[in-house]
């Protein structure tokens, strides 16, 4: 993925789980106001496998892009900030973990992905100097996405917010792999893949009423060649179309600062994260 942005010139939000930018740790974390048993697949099945527990690699890579990628938090151990176990303590746990790790790669956070889109404690990202999440998605994935977009000809474009705690809501567009498996194999036997046109769809939209199309994928979505293709396919449109039109591709931290920024003035535009 980090190749294919490369080639194109796209720059990204990357949601980093904290956890990843550790050397080493004791699996315990006995100190920490996790649920009981959170850790415990670290403690016993991960035990002997570092490459799943560490990934200091991965974020270097995306540190030394030379793409102005930003470097944003998916919290440090992905805790589901909106579910009841999650409390307080534990949502600030995460989140002064993740900005201490930060600091010591000489990052700061600016933007946060909530795991599994699991929205909660925005209070506690205010409190810690966060300045836009990735909010929820009005359109749906999957078949019944593609129905709204074809079938109903509606808008995947969405409009940024500023929610009562001063936090710039950027909400999703696109999960532009929530159309997978058996249907994607015959859909793609008889058509082309339905994620490619739906994309292409928002990027025009976007170009054409100025608005904004928030696509995003976890990295570990891309595990076959035609995932690949899936990828180029829609940058290579997006690149046609920044070259055609004033469409720009922003990050997060850019989204928010051009909403609380007003003037600053509107740009048609297509944001990965």
């Amino acid at each position: 993925m980090l190749e294919l942005l490369d080639e194109f010139d796209v720059p990204a939000t990357w949601a980093v789980v904290g956890h990843l930018m550790l050397e080493d740790c004791d699996a315990d974390h006995a100190e920490y106001p996790a649920p009981d048993g959170w850790f415990d697949r670290e403690r016993t099945d991960w035990a002997d496998r570092k490459d799943l527990r560490f990934g200091r690699d991965l974020v270097r890579d995306i540190l030394e892009s030379d793409v102005a990628h930003e470097f944003a938090s998916h919290s440090f151990s992905h805790v589901l900030f909106g579910r009841p176990e999650t409390d307080r303590e534990l949502a600030i746990a995460e989140l002064e973990r993740s900005r201490e790790l930060a600091a010591e790669w000489d990052r700061s956070i600016d933007s946060f992905i909530y795991p599994r889109n699991s929205i909660g404690h925005r209070d506690v990202l205010a409190e810690y100097g966060i300045t836009a999440y990735r909010g929820s998605s009005p359109t749906r994935d999957g078949v019944r996405g593609v129905f709204d977009s074809t079938i109903r000809d509606r808008s995947m474009l969405v409009t940024p917010t500023v929610d009562e705690y001063g936090l710039v809501d950027v909400p999703a567009s696109m999960f532009l792999f929530g159309f997978e498996g058996p249907a994607r194999t015959v859909a793609e036997s008889i058509w082309e893949d339905p994620m490619v046109v739906l994309a292409r769809r928002g990027i025009d939209e976007a170009a054409r009423t100025d608005g904004l199309f928030h696509m995003w994928l976890h990295p570990n979505n891309l595990t076959h060649q035609r995932d690949d293709r899936r990828m180029r396919a829609i940058l290579s449109h997006l690149e046609r179309k920044r070259s055609e039109t004033d469409l720009t591709v922003e990050t997060m931290t850019e989204i928010a600062g051009r909403v609380t920024e007003p003037t600053m003035g509107e740009r048609a535009t297509a944001r990965w994260g």
